[in-house]
């Protein structure tokens, strides 16, 4: 049996709005249920609890931003809307199995793997005046 509308409404609404400070409370009146009544139906609907979901969701967005930005850990636990970097080092840890330094160093910037054939090093690399008759006078 798929979900209900309204748990599909909540949980749509933490994929959108996972930056902010957003609350199971918040999330359960999107459903129009009690927080505890939500709490069991989203969990018996996705197989996670909301917080557990909203966590999950902050993290693999977390994990985008270290991959693909250069902002200190810190801003990136922020813009994902956690507040204290240690429990998001933990949390991050626990998810990924490394700190969120240490996932970032093993995947460097795609800067430092593109290859350049040498023919185009050689190409750009040359004078472009050289003096042995090939200046075209």
């Amino acid at each position: 049996m798929p979900p209900a509308r309204h748990l599909l409404r909540a949980k749509d609404l933490a994929d959108a709005r996972f930056d902010e400070r957003l609350t199971v409370a918040d999330m359960a009146s999107v459903a129009m249920l009690s927080p505890a009544h939500f709490s069991r139906e989203f969990r018996t609907a996705f197989g996670e609890t909301p917080h557990q979901y909203l966590l999950t969701r902050r993290l693999q967005r977390a994990s985008e931003l270290l991959r693909h930005t250069d902002w200190t850990v810190a801003d990136v636990c922020m813009r994902v809307g956690l507040e204290s970097v240690g429990s998001f080092t933990s949390s991050f840890r626990r998810m990924f199995g490394a700190t969120p330094t240490q996932y970032r160093a093993a995947f460097p910037p795609a800067a430092h793997l593109a290859k350049v054939p040498g023919c185009m090093v050689r190409l750009h690399g040359r004078p472009a005046n050289r003096s042995f008759r090939e200046d075209g006078r």
